[in-house]
């Protein structure tokens, strides 16, 4: 069977769903490889460097024959409408916003998995490509910040005078969270994190940063991610976060659930209390953003504090980031594949979970629902 790699048509997209070290694998389970013509090349890869793993590199029509696509982002209306009938499509298919797509898939009768509905379960920690690329994008928020602060992240002892390190808060202790503590830990920042989540403080003291303890109830919820709030328990933990939201050099936020807005953790008014020349990095503003001033896909100044809502932040660094995907989905994909063939067992919870489409049938509940309202 074929499987195809397309180049990615997402605006400022630099990954590719596979990359020539993770060919092998697919070959070796008996799978035929083809990639179009560039779609590695903004992660640094060339389409010889796939034909030496032993793939063929199409200029046109790498859809055509495909009885499997692996994409990163969800691909166009125009490329979805090439899949054949019995098709599978795995992807960050970002169902909730992207219904046009589902409907096409659907009435194509193409099968289509999205990554970013893999069950946190322990069975499927290969495939999660939402952890990977939240790793990615932890670790690129730190220096976005460290890019943008006009002070330094460590303590320096000069013959000058000493300069205080860095006081840098990370709001969410999920994976990007864990690797923005990490990275700013290693920069030499002194580094404070909260979360709802009680498990959290452990994980946060264990990579030297100080756990924040509102003395409110833990908010645990299923999967890994957080319970969702109340209005009345948001409006005191900002109260309570505000504080230490005044004196941060840098706040990181980054608390998201897939197919959720994000939750808003900080006002204006707590960022506007932030000394002048200080940074905030929103890691959630994919979902809408944790902080108020937040524009998606912008860098702002608010009261003379930057506010950065880029987008994608993990294709900012694509071959690390390409590298850890091609792994997540190679992965997904060889657990439906046997002896060459790719065959969907329904009955297996990851594949259950993550499946959005198939036999002209939306299959994933929520999706569902989705559609019917906007019908």
């Amino acid at each position: 069977m074929r499987v195809a790699i397309p180049a990615e048509t997402g605006p400022g997209e630099r990954r590719v769903a596979m990359m020539p070290e993770v060919v092998p694998r697919l070959t070796a389970a008996g799978l035929e490889v083809v990639v179009e013509s560039g779609a590695g090349r903004h992660a640094y890869v060339s389409d010889n460097a796939y034909r030496v793993v032993g793939t063929k590199v199409l200029e046109t029509g790498v859809l055509a024959e495909a009885d499997v696509v692996l994409t990163v982002g969800p691909p166009d209306g125009d490329r979805a409408r090439q899949l054949q009938s019995g098709a599978i499509l795995i992807g960050l298919l970002a169902p909730s916003s992207s219904l046009d797509l589902v409907r096409i898939l659907r009435d194509g009768g193409v099968t289509s998995f999205a990554m970013e509905l893999v069950p946190r379960i322990s069975r499927a920690q290969s495939m999660d490509a939402l952890s990977s690329q939240a790793m990615v994008a932890g670790y690129h928020g730190v220096l976005a910040a460290a890019d943008r602060l006009p002070r330094f992240f460590p303590l320096f002892m000069t013959a000058a005078g000493t300069t205080p390190p860095a006081r840098i808060l990370v709001l969410g202790a999920g994976i990007a969270g864990l690797q923005a503590i990490a990275t700013a830990h290693r920069l030499g920042a002194m580094v404070e994190a909260y979360d709802v989540r009680a498990a959290a403080a452990e994980e946060v003291r264990s990579l030297g940063a100080t756990f924040v303890d509102l003395d409110l109830p833990p908010l645990e919820g299923e999967g890994g991610y957080a319970r969702a709030m109340t209005e009345e328990r948001a409006r005191r933990q900002q109260e309570l976060l505000a504080p230490h939201v005044a004196v941060a050099d840098v706040l990181i936020t980054t608390a998201a659930v897939p197919g959720r807005l994000a939750p808003q953790l900080v006002t204006s008014q707590m960022v506007a209390a932030m000394r002048p020349g200080s940074v905030v990095i929103d890691l959630a503003a994919e979902s809408g953003g944790n902080c108020e001033p937040t524009k998606p896909g912008e860098e702002i100044r608010f009261h003379d504090v930057i506010v950065w809502g880029k987008l994608n932040v993990a294709s900012k660094l694509p071959v690390h980031a390409s590298q850890l995907y091609a792994r997540n989905v190679t992965d997904l994909l060889l657990l439906m594949t046997d002896s060459g063939v790719v065959k969907p067992d329904f009955t297996d919870e990851i594949l259950e979970s993550c499946c959005i489409t198939h036999g002209g049938e939306v299959r994933h509940a929520p999706t569902r629902a989705l559609l019917k309202e906007a019908s």
